[in-house]
């Protein structure tokens, strides 16, 4: 069964009318912070919901309508729902998904002895869910909302379902998973406010019940594959961890220099243009060029001039040259002799050719004795190169042989290129090079550095580096 792709945005609306009237009621399966909030704000919407928990003192808690955690609205909604007969808690798993359309898992997922993930509540929770459904006859949705790595719904989740119901997924139930993006101490807020509502659903018939929930509080639903929903909540989180520690090692080398970081990031974070936004944001090659580098290396040396650690800073520098690594990798895998490169400035529209990424890579090739062509017409050998040939000697030597012999493998196109190369590399989105990409010899294969097409080709020959 095909998973849902964002194109099926455009047919919620006419599914949504098809669900019916009357709120589907759910079954909530672990009341702690998730589950709990869940339960209350869905309620305050008009849908009956059932807690499922081994803890009975939560359960009664839940049942009397008071909130078994400290946030803020949480027992007023509690409350309410159960003066509207909305909210009701028991431990008696069968019970629940009997008498409800859908059912939430909001349960632990540990970190394991092995530093993964623990799945021994998701997996028996599946296996009560399952129990429950070999008696039902009404089509059933389980929905999982625990952070766990991409696969797990499928993988963990469906074959106990499958195993207790004696059912197979699309006969009888389906599956999604919705992450959750509520804080503590704000949780409220955030489900009647959401940031965004994601779901990734196993048909449509099961996203649209799901989507019916959130109608609403966010009619702006993105509607993804499964193990995309399953990830994003891994990157949202280590996103935040690094936003702190980097606020924190720009505090430590601050202090060391009798600086406000305070201040200093205060007007750091008025830049919504580059450095809160989406930019920079999107996975594609390392980072190059005048400023990043450089900048990066003299934190490091600030740092250890008045003996700071900071090891996310000093990290950046390790992970650019694993990915350029990892692109040379992809061209090894290839087998090719001749490497032709598609854009070799350290990004589009600019003649700069200084800690280009693509250079490291050609550098590597030529060293390799492999055949290298390269097209890119924002670069005039002509013109500037002297300046940068001297950049590169007192920045970066070992790409001094690079320079020397950027002459004698430019062409004139990209075309060109193409014919000279058995594999090519692009590195700049811009200039045509998708349709010479399109044009290239058969037997040609394409490394893609940039993410060149909104949509990846199927094609065995093509080779994305993050994608």
């Amino acid at each position: 069964m095909n998973d849902l792709s964002p194109a099926f945005d455009l047919e919620v609306a006419p599914l949504l009318a098809t669900v019916g009237e009357t709120k589907a009621p759910i079954s909530v399966f672990g009341l702690g912070y998730v589950g709990a909030v869940s339960m209350a704000c869905i309620a305050s919407l008009g849908h009956r919901m059932i807690g499922v928990d081994p803890d009975m003192t939560k359960v009664a808690r839940i049942a009397a309508g008071e909130s078994p955690i400290v946030e803020d609205r949480l027992g007023d909604l509690l409350s309410d729902g159960v003066a509207r007969d909305l909210i009701d808690a028991t431990n008696d798993a069968r019970t629940a998904v009997l008498a409800t359309d859908m059912s939430f898992v909001s349960v632990g997922t540990p970190t394991a002895a092995d530093g993964g993930c623990d799945f021994r509540y998701v997996r028996m929770v599946a296996r009560q869910i399952g129990a429950a459904l070999a008696e039902k006859d009404s089509f059933h949705l389980v929905v999982l909302r625990c952070s766990v790595p991409p696969g797990t719904t499928r993988d963990v989740m469906v074959p106990e379902l499958e195993a207790a119901s004696g059912k197979r997924l699309g006969e009888g139930f389906g599956i999604a998973f919705n992450p959750e993006f509520l804080r503590e101490g704000t949780a409220v807020r955030d489900f009647f406010q959401p940031t965004k509502t994601v779901i990734g659903a196993s048909d449509k018939r099961s996203a649209a019940m799901l989507a019916e929930v959130y109608a609403p509080v966010d009619e702006t639903i993105s509607f993804v594959a499964v193990e995309t929903a399953e990830m994003v909540k891994y990157v949202d989180n280590t996103w935040h961890a690094t936003k702190v520690a980097f606020a924190n090692e720009v505090g430590r080398l601050c202090k060391a220099f009798a600086t406000d970081s305070h201040a200093v990031m205060d007007i750091f974070c008025q830049d919504r243009h580059l450095n809160l936004s989406p930019y920079y944001l999107k996975p594609g090659f390392a980072f190059g060029g005048s400023c990043l580098p450089k900048e990066v290396r003299a934190m490091q040396h600030l740092a250890q001039e008045r003996g700071v650690r900071l090891p996310l800073i000093d990290s950046l520098t390790e992970t650019n040259d694993e990915h350029i690594a990892s692109a040379l990798r992809l061209i090894e895998e290839t087998g090719a002799r001749r490497v032709g490169f598609l854009g070799i400035t350290f990004k589009p529209n600019t003649d700069d050719l200084r800690e280009s990424p693509t250079l490291e890579l050609v550098a590597e090739c030529l060293e390799r004795g492999l055949e290298v062509a390269v097209y890119d017409p924002n670069l005039h050998a002509e013109g500037d190169l002297e300046g940068h040939y001297a950049y590169m000697r007192h920045a970066r030597p070992h790409l001094r042989a690079v320079m020397t012999a950027l002459p004698d493998v430019a062409r004139s196109s990209a075309d060109d290129v193409a014919g000279a190369a058995d594999v090519l590399v692009v590195s700049h989105k811009a200039h045509g090079y998708g349709d010479a990409v399109a044009r290239r010899p058969e037997g040609v294969a394409v490394i893609d550095l940039i993410r060149l097409f909104p949509e990846i080709p199927e094609e065995a020959s093509y080779h994305g580096i993050g994608w």
